[in-house]
């Protein structure tokens, strides 16, 4: 029997994790995110003076012992303020305090604004004037403020597929757990199987929500620290939820939660087999022990996966696809581009997918078969997932998810034209430059697409955008789109230093991700050319021209209801798009900086913007409208 013990706490050690006590702290009360409400209150003195009183019913709420979330409220003179704050609940009395205070410093510099919110590490502050944000933190929310994740900038120190995994499987157990406490927090780690490591993980939502909310929310929250891997360290912001995970502690072991009671079928976390020992112990163990193996055994032999670090890539039988697009027929074909068609199908039983025949002949198989391994491992909320590859035919294929909506060039000048809203644009572009900071920063070997435009982009139901044809552009084929084997390109969108001189980096994705912006939000193609003035002007022009006179909101779509956006807004994204067509190349920010320009409430201030260039399908270079 005691040898069973032994075995039964190993067990729970590695999956339930046991934190080790440190003298490392990671935990900081410097700001997140930070964001000012775009309206002003009736009375700056009144609202003061409001303001200063719920801060202070704030914080003397959370002096209390064991008081870790506090509203208050103040409704005098007209223009009322509504409060709400929260701390980790791994904080004591003092810590939470001084992070309360750290956070009511953080929004003073928003002075009149009638609402503004801030993350920290180990708070969250939030005030507007009304309170219906008490019960739907996003159910009015201004359409500036995005869930966001911050990733940590050194990849682990552990072996990448294990680590990978304990913290999947850890964030997963506890968007499900979280949701189904009292309180809406859960604090727990998991043992990093073969490595010498430890993953800490929290979750919490704002406790006055419903359960559905929070769960929404954690849902959101999972797949943006999701992206994040193999980062050492994640955090998921959104004003209903927190989410964060680390190699390093950031809570004392005796702070975790048992997850168990919390889970239901189908998580991740295997020690709930593990309850209690009988006599027929052993037994019990070792049947359990087989049951979780021997489906996830099944399942992968079954797949035909690579059950090597390269996770999720699955070579298809090239006759498979060939029946299950019936014979590559017409009927099956749902979209053509530059690397050839894309067909319809049904594989594994029942799961549609998109077939994508690629017109490079045979030539480079093993290359080609590498290359889309690793770019199977690329997962991230907007970019294409790539499920898997066949090279056993005439022609080079890819399996890829299907995406039922189709490219974005055919809501902004196709059949679909004037179908899309301000804030279905404006997450299309917010989407677009995260999946740009994945490919460039945030997986562990950089991706440069080279070949970001509209056509490129597709859209899931919700019509949130998922980037296509990443990391293929080696295998680009040479038509009357892309002029030369220099380059793998489009013109209009195409850098100018990689168009003439062949040089390429990151830089190049950030260019085109600027036209695309633009072509979003004014429903044009960037190589159309707009006769109406007194000379003829690309889009990239046009924009340039009006930004010069403060008028660049004109640019916006006229299908797009004024009612619907905030002209600073619109402005503010313009903005951001000719800085990332400016040249030279240093001068553009990088995809993470305009994540963050994007996420930001306030406007981008007196930034100097140089004249951008652009090179038409002719390889007339145009700069700055001239």
């Amino acid at each position: 029997m005691s040898a069973l013990m032994v075995v039964m706490i190993v067990l729970m050690m590695v999956e339930l994790g046991v934190a080790q006590p440190s003298n490392n702290n990671t935990n900081t009360n410097m700001p997140l995110r930070f964001y000012c409400g775009s309206n002003d209150a009736m009375s700056p003195t009144s609202f003061s003076r409001n303001l200063d009183s719920t801060f202070a019913q704030l914080k003397s709420q959370l002096s209390n012992n064991g008081v870790y979330y506090a509203r208050a409220q103040n409704l005098e003179n007209g223009d009322a303020v509504y409060g709400v704050a929260q701390c980790r609940k791994y904080l004591s009395e003092a810590q939470c305090l001084a992070c309360f205070d750290v956070a009511v410093s953080g929004v003073e510099s928003c002075g009149s604004a009638n609402g503004a919110n801030v993350f920290l590490d180990n708070c969250f502050l939030r005030y507007e004037n009304y309170d219906q944000f008490y019960a739907d933190p996003e159910g009015s929310l201004d359409g500036a403020v995005a869930p966001l994740g911050i990733c940590g900038n050194q990849s682990t120190s552990q072996p990448i597929t294990v680590f990978n995994q304990a913290v999947e499987e850890l964030l997963s157990d506890i968007q499900v757990a979280t949701p189904r406490t009292s309180d809406f927090y859960i604090a727990s780690t998991r043992q990093v199987t073969s490595g010498n490591a430890t993953v800490y993980a929290i979750g919490q939502c704002v406790e006055n929500v419903s359960q559905a909310i929070c769960k929404n929310c954690l849902s959101t929250a999972y797949n943006n620290l999701y992206s994040c891997l193999p980062a050492d360290e994640g955090r998921a912001i959104n004003v209903g939820c927190f989410m964060r995970y680390s190699e390093f502690p950031f809570f004392q072991d005796n702070q975790t939660i048992n997850l168990i009671p919390f889970l239901g079928e189908g998580s991740s976390s295997k020690s709930g087999i593990i309850i209690g020992v009988s006599s027929a112990g052993l037994f019990l163990l070792i049947l359990a022990a087989f049951s979780l193996w021997y489906p996830r055994w099944k399942k992968s032999k079954a797949a035909g996966e690579d059950t090597s670090d390269l996770q999720g890539a699955k070579s298809y039988s090239y006759q498979d696809l060939k029946l299950a697009t019936n014979n590559f027929s017409e009927e099956y074909l749902v979209g053509k581009g530059g690397f050839g068609e894309v067909f319809k199908a049904i594989v594994d039983g029942g799961v549609v997918v998109a077939v994508k025949k690629l017109h490079v002949g045979s030539r480079a198989k093993k290359e080609f078969e590498n290359e889309t391994k690793l770019i199977s491992n690329v997962r991230h909320r907007n970019l294409i997932l790539q499920l898997g590859w066949c090279i056993d035919g005439p022609e080079l294929l890819l399996v890829l998810e299907y995406m039922p909506q189709g490219s974005l060039d055919k809501f902004l000048w196709g059949e679909k034209r004037g179908q899309l809203n301000w804030k279905q644009r404006s997450d299309i572009i917010f989407g677009i430059a995260r999946g740009l900071a994945h490919l460039h920063g945030e997986f562990h070997v950089k991706i440069i697409h080279r070949d970001i435009k509209s056509s490129n982009i597709l859209l899931d139901n919700d019509f949130q955008p998922k980037i296509a044809d990443f990391g293929l552009a080696r295998f680009q084929p040479e038509d009357e789109t892309h002029v030369s084997t220099r380059f793998a390109g489009t013109m209009g969108y195409t850098a100018p230093e990689y168009a003439n001189r062949g040089h390429l980096s990151e830089k190049v994705d950030i260019y085109s991700f600027g036209i695309v912006a633009l072509e979003v939000i004014s429903g044009r193609k960037c190589s159309d050319v707009n006769y109406n003035g007194p000379r003829m002007e690309y889009l990239l022009d046009q924009a340039w021209q009006l930004y010069e006179k403060g008028a660049h909101v004109k640019l916006m779509d006229e299908s797009v209801d004024p009612n619907e956006y905030e002209e600073e807004n619109v402005m503010k994204i313009i903005e951001i798009a000719l800085m990332c067509t400016q040249s030279p190349a240093s001068l553009r920010p990088t995809m993470s900086e305009v994540v963050l320009m994007m996420s930001s409430g306030s406007m981008l201030g007196q930034r100097q913007i140089s004249k951008p260039t652009f090179i038409d399908a002719h390889r007339r270079i145009h700069i700055g409208g001239s």
